[in-house]
Formats: C-alpha cells, sequence, structure tokens
C-alpha cells in the first residue's frame, strides 16, 4: 500500500470519529497555546503600559501609594488619592526648573472619566481633533475617538457629568456640556475620556456655579436680604446646569483658583539637572507630596507580575506534559482496541510498515489540528491584547 493510501485511511478515521478527535485537538491546542498566551499577553501588557509612562517624565501628587497616583494620572482612574491645590503646579512654574501640566481626575460621565486639563496637556500628549476643536469656554468638552464612536458623539452634541451618588440630594447638579471637538484616535486611554478645562472641571465640583441675576427687578422674590453690598438669596433662586452664550456671565468662582484642589501634575523638567533638583525637593518622607517617576514605578509593577507569570507558565508547562501524556494514553489505547481492524488490514496484505504508518499519520494530523488551534489562540492574544489591557485600565 503506497504513502498516500496510508494517508487517506488515516484522514478517514480520523473525519469518521470527530468528537474524539476534536477533543484531542483541543486538548493539545490549549496545552501549547496557554504559555505562549500568557507569555504574549504579559508582554503586550509591558509594551502597552510602557508606552504611556515612559512618555511621562514625573508625576507630582498627594503623598500616598504611588500606585494610585500612577493609575490616576495615566490612566484616568479615579483612585483614592488626596488632593493637591493649583498652587503646587505654580510653584513649580515659578521655579524656572520646568512645566507642570495639572489634572483633576474626580468626576465621570456614565463610567467615562471627566478629566480636567489646560490646553498644554494636548500638545504634551499629541493629540489633536479628527472633528471640530478644542474647548474655549466654561462648560465645553472634547471627547475620545473610542468614546465617540460607541456614543455616537459629534461636535455639537451634548454629555453629562454623573453624580459622585445616586441620592446626594444636597450635591451638586449633573452638569450639561457641550461637545466642541472629537479627538483623532490613539490607542491610549485618552480614547476613553472627556476632557474638559479646570474651570469646568471645578463648576463640576460646585466650586462655581450660575443663577440668576439678583440685582435685576425680576429677581427681588427670591431675595432674602439686601443692602449696599451684599445681596442674599433664597433656596428659590434657579441654578444653572448648564453654560450657555447667554447666562455665561453669571457664572462666578469663590475664593483664590491657586487653592483650588486637583489630583495630580505632570511636571516636564527642563533638563536631567532640573529633574534631580524637583526630584530632591520631594523626597521627604515627612512631607506632603511625593514626586514619581512612572517608568521607575511601572518597572516595580512589571517585576512582580512577571514573577507571578514565570510561576505560571511553570505550572502550565506541567499541564501541557499532563495533557501529552494523556493523549499518547489515548492513542495506546486506541490502537489496542482496533487490533482486529489492523489484523484485518495485514491479513489482505497491508505490510507492518504501512500499519505504523496509518498510525503516525493519525497523530499526525491531530497534531496539526492542536496547533492550529494553539495559533488561533495566540492569534486572538495579539490582535485583541492590546484594546484588553487599555480596557481594564480604564
Amino acid at each position: 500500500m503506497s504513502v498516500p493510501a496510508a494517508f487517506h485511511l488515516a484522514l478517514h478515521y480520523v473525519l469518521r470519529h470527530r468528537l474524539q478527535s476534536l477533543l484531542l485537538c483541543l486538548a493539545l491546542g490549549a496545552s501549547l497555546a496557554l504559555p505562549v498566551a500568557v507569555r504574549t499577553f504579559a508582554k503586550t501588557v509591558e509594551a502597552e503600559t510602557g508606552k504611556r509612562a515612559s512618555g511621562t517624565p514625573l508625576v507630582l501628587g498627594a503623598k500616598g501609594s504611588s500606585l494610585d497616583l500612577l493609575l490616576s494620572a495615566l490612566y484616568f482612574r479615579r483612585q483614592p488619592i488626596a488632593p493637591i491645590t493649583l498652587k503646587q503646579v505654580d510653584l513649580i512654574r515659578a521655579s524656572g526648573l520646568g512645566n507642570a501640566i495639572p489634572l483633576l481626575v474626580r468626576f465621570h460621565s456614565q463610567g467615562s472619566p471627566i478629566v480636567g486639563v489646560d490646553l498644554a496637556y494636548f500638545d504634551f500628549r499629541g493629540l489633536g481633533t479628527r472633528q471640530g476643536h478644542l474647548f474655549t469656554r466654561l462648560g465645553d468638552c472634547v471627547v475620545g475617538a473610542r468614546l465617540a464612536k460607541e456614543r455616537g458623539l459629534k461636535p455639537g452634541d451634548s454629555v453629562f457629568s454623573s453624580p459622585e451618588q445616586v441620592f446626594d440630594i444636597a450635591g451638586v447638579y449633573p452638569l450639561k456640556m457641550r461637545v466642541t471637538g472629537v479627538l483623532a484616535p490613539t490607542g491610549s486611554p485618552d480614547d476613553h475620556a472627556v476632557f474638559v478645562d479646570l474651570k469646568t472641571a471645578w463648576l463640576i465640583e460646585g466650586r462655581s456655579h450660575g443663577h440668576d441675576d439678583l440685582a435685576s427687578s425680576k429677581s427681588a422674590p427670591d431675595v432674602l436680604k439686601r443692602d449696599s453690598t451684599n445681596i442674599v438669596g433664597s433656596a428659590a433662586v434657579r441654578m444653572f446646569n448648564e453654560v450657555t452664550a447667554e447666562n455665561l456671565s453669571g457664572f462666578h468662582f469663590h475664593g483664590d483658583p491657586a487653592d483650588y484642589p486637583i489630583t495630580s501634575a505632570i511636571v516636564l523638567p527642563r533638563d536631567a539637572k532640573s529633574e534631580a533638583i524637583l526630584s530632591g525637593r520631594h523626597q521627604d518622607p515627612k512631607g506632603l507630596f511625593q514626586l514619581i517617576r512612572p517608568s521607575d514605578e511601572l518597572s516595580m509593577i512589571l517585576s512582580t507580575l512577571f514573577q507571578v507569570e514565570g510561576a505560571i507558565i511553570l505550572g502550565l508547562v506541567f499541564v501541557g506534559f499532563a495533557a501529552a501524556a494523556i493523549a499518547v494514553i489515548v492513542f495506546t489505547l486506541s490502537f489496542q482496541m482496533r487490533a482486529r481492524e489492523f489484523a484485518t488490514l495485514a491479513d489482505i496484505g497491508v505490510s507492518l510498515k504501512t500499519l505504523n504508518l496509518i498510525k503516525a499519520f493519525e497523530v499526525m494530523l491531530i497534531g496539526i489540528g492542536g496547533m492550529a488551534i494553539a495559533s488561533i489562540v495566540v492569534g486572538l492574544v495579539i490582535q485583541w491584547g492590546p484594546s484588553l489591557v487599555l480596557r481594564a485600565l480604564q
């Protein structure tokens, strides 16, 4: 019997026993794919997180968890970190050692982070608009490309801030914000965020508000007390939950903006010497602030991750050996149960060499099927791994 005939018999046996063949392929595919998939996913995590961390020189925040500060400043996670004030940003700028970009990451819109920034952030990250333009006044916002696609947003639409507490009766009203632009896609957490000016973020927080002009005669019923220097309004005064061209002049802030809170600041040192000086100024363990280098913090996290990864891969290798051993047992039992079949083939003139060739082809076909399944799994990890990492960090 020729080699093609032996292959023909092996192929028909595999196709005839589909369920058995499929289970063997899945077992072999899983044992081959899992170690490679875990390693590939770990490399994807390292690459995706490393790009953003390496592009951010320093991050300033309140003393506390450096990991929480990292996740808040780079990935817009609403972490339980203490705020700092805008004054700290002004001090860094005034020192001449570099620039600082303030961030206020506290609020969200239906789960998507609302990030208070100034326009320098867009230059720093290289963000440009695909549609429309950046915000130009109080109450405006721009949205990331992925968020705009998911919600069908475009310039001229509106998004609402979500209250921090569902039953916060005394809290701030949700703010209706005008979308002025959609950012170009970057494959980063910026694609999932709503960006507003710092003043708009403070407006959401309640540090600014707008209402009817109490000095006008129309608002007389809403006035509790009036004198030459002050007007006290009643609870009936209508508060604005949207900034428009008509009521923009009715919004005002209270207190010194330098004392207003931010969650962190991206610090851009002028040079290596300036970076060393800034780092030294914030190394006091009794101080109120910390200055972290995101790439160093991420390296520490990833080193722990890779230690766990090594243990997982080692375990999966043992699982793979066990799966291979089970496959050998299955093939051995299968060939023993088919002894009469092989004896019949021998009786009609099939040589022992050809019978062994049939068995080898069956094992080869199952192996090819297992490798095909493993390749598909690894390909899916490579294809969807980056997006899964980004979603996990949101």
